[in-house]
């Protein structure tokens, strides 16, 4: 199907070329990350080195063309984990998951809540005050956190001697959240992004059926999980964009959950109060567009450019997708950007850095012929 419109691109977030977040580290953190863990260099020392790159990073999205940058991730271990650990209450656990095999897939690392939860003094929010600095006045500084229904998620399956009432534990869920937004808020940020693997994992068929196989409603959960993000955000100001991307996983480029949207559509598209969704639809696990006739007036940015490996994808593809997309989406609801982050950890995903920029890249270009001045 032809594209043929008279778009404009967009000065405000969510924009018409955007990323997800994460970036490849660079042989030279991974380096003073392995240094610092033996204790052959100090944390200040890391924390230089980490600054360094940071810059580095930020500079490069600038002349490449982005309008939102964000720090890499290049702090964190984990996309999800070194958020939920610096809440007050909570401490990292190992899992026997895998253990031994080397195929396991990734390393066995969680969080368990020790404590009644708070967020207090959060180190990512100094991390933030240091990217709006080096965004400065020529592009947004974008800041991504896991969700508030992904920590209950991955609480669930630790195990949770504290709150022994469901919804004792989603009020304090939304407290830290409703904190965390405006901590954030405070510090500069007007961009905020939510990163979600619960969602993914409720558009899988074969872990509804486990869920239900321990006793879960999978479509209860959903309707659990929409309010939980809608009341998490309520209070957030009215100039804050906040966007609830959807991930399936991206640990060294596996994933662990496939299935089409449709089965969380009507829930999550029609009543999740975010401003805009970012999507995954770089192949057949993430099904087809039709599960976006259920967004209302939210943007959605459509993840068509695939993270998990280097080849580039079809420019004329993607604009055949991006209108097949805009039979369910008025397209000046549309964007465009990778399918998810190149490292949500710090190993990265399987590709070069020279072939994420071409990603980011096409990206950019492709966006910029679709919707033109």
């Amino acid at each position: 199907m032809p594209i043929s419109i008279t778009g404009s691109k967009r000065n405000t977030p969510p924009f018409r070329y955007d990323i997800v977040g994460s970036f490849l580290r660079p042989e030279s953190l991974k380096e003073a990350r392995r240094r610092f863990a033996e204790g052959e260099i100090t944390e200040q020392q890391l924390q230089d080195a980490e600054n360094e790159e940071i810059a580095k990073l930020v500079s490069m999205e600038k002349e490449i063309g982005l309008q939102a940058v964000t720090d890499g991730e290049f702090r964190r271990s984990w996309w999800h984990l070194d958020f939920f650990l610096g809440i007050q209450g909570t401490r990292k656990i190992l899992l026997n998951q895998g253990a031994g095999r080397p195929e396991a897939g990734s390393r066995a690392e969680s969080f368990q809540i020790m404590d009644k939860i708070s967020f207090d003094h959060h180190p990512m929010v100094e991390h933030f005050k240091q990217l709006h600095a080096l965004a400065g006045a020529t592009a947004v500084a974008k800041m991504c956190i896991p969700s508030p229904s992904l920590f209950h998620f991955v609480q669930y399956y630790n195990g949770n001697a504290v709150y022994a009432d469901q919804e004792e534990l989603y009020r304090d869920i939304i407290k830290v959240y409703r904190s965390a937004v405006q901590a954030f808020y405070d510090a500069g940020c007007r961009y905020l992004q939510l990163d979600d693997t619960a969602w993914g994992t409720l558009c899988s068929e074969r872990h509804r059926e486990h869920l239900q196989s321990v006793g879960m409603d999978p479509d209860r959960l959903a309707a659990d999980y929409v309010r939980l993000i809608n009341e998490s955000i309520t209070d957030r100001p009215q100039d804050m964009v906040i966007a609830l991307h959807v991930c399936r996983g991206n640990y060294q480029s596996t994933w662990f959950a496939a299935g089409g949207y449709e089965p969380i559509a009507e829930q999550l598209f029609s009543q999740a109060k975010v401003d805009a969704f970012f999507l995954e639809y770089d192949n057949e696990r993430a099904g087809d567009f039709r599960p976006l006739r259920h967004i209302h007036d939210q943007f959605v940015v459509l993840g068509l450019v695939t993270t998990k490996h280097g080849g580039l994808e079809s420019k004329q593809q993607l604009k055949e997708r991006i209108a097949e997309a805009a039979q369910y989406v008025d397209i000046e609801k549309l964007c465009l950007s990778p399918q998810c982050g190149f490292a949500s950890t710090e190993e990265g995903n399987l590709l070069s850095e020279e072939e994420q920029w071409d990603k980011i890249r096409l990206v950019i270009e492709t966006a910029n012929e679709v919707w033109t001045d």
